[in-house]
């Protein structure tokens, strides 16, 4: 894929902000906006991986890989860049690893306006920095990702959702590797996938029942907790266990960022955009639209 037009775009002095879908929140206010290219280059189902335009939107993506039996292990909303800019991972985290795993290689364009290839696309032939676990999560300071080559799974044969009255924790030790465990403080949510027998003997473990799929996830706040310690949460939330994320209804408590951390993140903007350019305010240890 060609990012010279992208480049040319994003520019090397004036302000600019990027935008996908705007799933994830809108570009900056009052500053200049561009748009990541979009379009699959290409799918090597035999290596797993596939190679597209950030601004592909990841249900396209999805649906291009259903017909090699594979899928890639992040959000299904949006846009491929911004779920990487984003950083979060879905509710199947806790099978599936968290989203950064899911990036091989990016190219991507600097403050200074320069296309940049950090990682590659197979494990053993990166070497230096990692440079793709920086930009992930990032949220567009560091740089604006226009190509991806990302990592694919097998697509499972058969998947479903489950509930019951049961401790998680129980359910989490009982479990060979759930997709996910979710839990409300009285309900527990189990996601399985497999062969459909491997599914059912599964489930016969637990006392559950089938359910038609995960709970509604409590719209408010978002944020991160040690996992030993969701029995501490109160009030109306959703819990991925095994992780620690916290669904809730509530805004998240405000960040208690370690002042060494906060030093690592400034010298770090500072070294990829001296000039503050990038998505101009935005603070990647601040909670983003009150969703932690």
């Amino acid at each position: 894929m060609d990012l010279t037009a992208f480049a040319d775009d994003v520019g090397r002095y004036d302000p600019v902000t990027i935008t996908g879908l705007g799933t994830r929140g809108g570009p900056v206010a009052d500053v200049r906006t561009v748009y990541a290219p979009s379009g699959i280059d290409w799918i090597q189902p035999a290596e797993m991986t596939v190679c597209c335009g950030a601004g592909t939107p990841v249900a396209e993506l999805d649906d291009a890989l259903v017909a090699h039996g594979q899928a890639v292990a992040i959000p299904p909303s949006g846009t491929v860049g911004g779920a990487l800019a984003a950083g979060r991972s879905g509710i199947r985290r806790l099978g599936y690893g968290p989203v950064r795993d899911a990036l091989l290689q990016a190219r991507y364009v600097s403050a200074a306006g320069e296309i940049v290839k950090a990682g590659g696309p197979t494990v053993k032939n990166v070497s230096g920095f990692d440079l793709c676990r920086l930009l992930v999560g990032s949220r567009g300071t560091l740089g604006f990702v226009g190509e991806v080559i990302l990592r694919t799974r097998p697509r499972a044969r058969h998947e479903q959702w489950f509930r019951g009255a049961i401790d998680p924790l129980d359910a989490l030790a009982a479990l060979y590797r759930p997709t996910s465990v979710l839990w409300d403080g009285t309900t527990t949510w189990v996601l399985l996938e497999g062969d459909e027998r491997d599914v059912a003997a599964e489930s016969a473990l637990l006392d559950v029942v089938p359910a038609a799929g995960p709970p509604p996830l409590p719209v408010g706040g978002r944020w991160s907790i040690d996992p030993s310690r969701m029995g501490e949460v109160r009030g109306d939330f959703v819990v991925e266990v095994g992780v620690g994320i916290v669904h809730h209804v509530d805004p998240p408590p405000a960040p208690d960022v370690d002042p060494h951390v906060r030093a690592v993140h400034r010298r770090i903007k500072q070294r990829f955009d001296p000039t503050g350019r990038l998505n101009p305010g935005v603070d990647v240890l601040e909670p983003v639209d009150g969703s932690g």
